[in-house]
């Protein structure tokens, strides 16, 4: 007992980043950050409470007006340090991303530079900031339109992507004159950690960004503090839904993204082998917790024989192991807790006679008997009926469905509840265009498995798979962030005018 006492004494707590420095939380609540290749515990992570979340806002509340006036020239000039030492320590924040997550160093270090593409997007939002004018739209009345912060942000955002889908959301907040509070998810926080530290070394004045680790009183002090303007989100469908109604409710703007269940169409003309390693990529890469793997194949046609057989030799030949491993394609899922939820899902299809093509269940890594593995798995005549087709497992599970035609394929997808993304695989350019036109998704890859939109489009699904109405990043992140006011002026010499007792009107 007294060298289990010692061992916890000796894990180190993270703090807070509050007013631009690591400050202790007053809550005594911890949480563990684990291994997930080991098992072990690695640190503990302080579970905020209301006067946590009280301070940073207070700092945000005080930083706001002085950044906000601060010239969007010099605001990006900060940004582009910040984008600078994010290059600089990128080998070292995947490192982070895949001792807290579970997936391989380069998959980590993939993902960051898709959120660095967000920050290098930010750099140039001057340009973007600018407004409208008209002149002399009555006499001598010119009208403009101003394009303002909002105040005080916030980001909840999920365990799957700890450096990725924050950096989709502070950098544009905090370029367009906001100050932001990022909750990351418990499960892996340090690299938010480190991005705040980074950021102040770039200048960034205190209090304009902060770190609030926590659960689920840490959102809700989120969702529910009046000082915080606006909210962004990325999880589940669920949490996503019970944050905008929560949020519209209180009067703040808010963008949640939520679950997926993307479906990729396979047409008989479609090279196979070039598809077959995009599905494996999709379907398995980061363990399948991805909010855009591919999790449903839709094989249309005499395709469906010969895609399983390779996707089932492809499954076989996927290495799994430790993230910081080289050579290893897959590592294990984020917790024990999950790494059994997707076990059950497995179970619930063979059990619903889904046919079992690869299986995943009791997979064992030497050295890491303690890991949170699942194995590739593959299932073949899966049907809309089965709770693996319904549910988002968010797991290494692959299913097929076999359809006849294109119009099958696009009906089976229209019908699901998520509209994430989607793809098609296809030498066809017309089966693709209507494809891409009648399919009712958010974003569409056509031969391009995960059709994450770069940095200067936008992010987001349609149905339940976002509540809000504008996405993340791109146009959409500034049009969210910032709020248009517009201005109607006339400059005259003071001449007596008598007074005007009508509505004014053109003229």
């Amino acid at each position: 007992m007294a060298q289990a006492i010692e061992s916890h004494l000796e894990l180190e707590t993270l703090q807070l980043w509050i007013g631009g420095k690591a400050v202790p939380a007053t809550s005594a609540r911890l949480g563990n950050v684990t291994n997930p290749a080991t098992g072990k515990v690695i640190r503990r992570v302080p579970m905020a409470n209301r006067a946590d979340l009280d301070a940073a806002v207070r700092a945000a509340t005080a930083a706001f007006p002085a950044w906000r006036d601060t010239s969007s020239t010099r605001r990006a000039r900060v940004m582009q340090k910040f984008l600078a030492l994010l290059r600089t320590n990128a080998a070292e924040i995947a490192r982070i991303v895949s001792e807290e997550h579970g997936k391989t160093r380069p998959d980590a270090l993939a993902s960051l530079e898709r959120g660095i593409e967000v920050v290098e997007f930010a750099c140039g939002i001057p340009h973007l900031l600018k407004g409208e004018h008209s002149e002399n739209v009555a006499t001598g009345v010119d009208a403009y339109t101003l394009r303002q912060p909002v105040g005080v942000c916030a980001g909840i955002t999920p365990f799957n992507f700890p450096a990725m889908v924050p950096l989709w959301m502070f950098p544009v907040a905090i370029a367009c004159g906001n100050a932001f509070i990022l909750k990351p998810s418990e499960k892996d926080p340090s690299a938010a950690m480190k991005m705040a530290e980074l950021f102040t070394q770039a200048g960034l004045p205190p209090g304009v960004f902060s770190v609030v680790h926590g659960d689920k009183e840490a959102v809700d002090g989120i969702l529910n503090h009046p000082d915080i303007a606006a909210v962004s989100f990325v999880g589940s469908t669920p949490i996503a839904k019970y944050i905008y109604e929560t949020c519209a409710r209180n009067g703040k703007r808010v963008q949640a993204l939520g679950g997926a269940k993307n479906h990729a169409v396979v047409m008989p003309d479609a090279d196979l082998e070039f598809t077959a390693n995009a599905l494996i990529g999709a379907g398995y890469g980061s363990a399948g917790e991805r909010c855009m793997a591919i999790s449903v194949v839709v094989a249309v046609g005499e395709v469906a024989d010969p895609l399983v057989t390779i996707l089932k030799k492809k499954a076989e030949e996927v290495k799994i192991g430790p993230g910081d491993v080289d050579g290893v394609d897959m590592g294990p899922l984020v917790t024990g807790e999950h790494r059994d939820k997707v076990v059950g899902y497995i179970d619930s299809g063979e059990r619903e006679g889904a046919a079992l093509v690869k299986d995943g269940r009791g997979h064992r890594v030497a050295g890491c008997e303690g890991g949170f593995f699942v194995g590739t798995t593959l299932f073949d005549r899966v049907t809309p009926e089965m709770t693996i087709y319904k549910d988002e497992i968010f797991g290494p599970v692959l299913g097929v469905v076999r359809v006849d035609t294109l119009d099958a394929a696009i009906s089976v997808i229209n019908a699901v509840p998520y509209a994430n993304g989607t793809a098609i695989f296809t030498r066809s350019g017309g089966a693709a265009r209507r494809f891409q036109n009648e399919i009712e998704v958010g974003m569409v890859g056509v031969n391009i498995p995960i059709p994450v939109p770069v940095a200067f489009y936008s992010f987001g699904g349609w149905k339940n798979s976002l509540f809000g109405d504008l996405h993340v990043y791109g146009t959409d992140g500034i049009k969210f962030y910032t709020r248009t006011k517009a201005v109607t002026a006339r400059w005259r010499d003071a001449d007596a005018v008598g007074p005007n007792m009508i509505m004014p009107s053109i003229g």
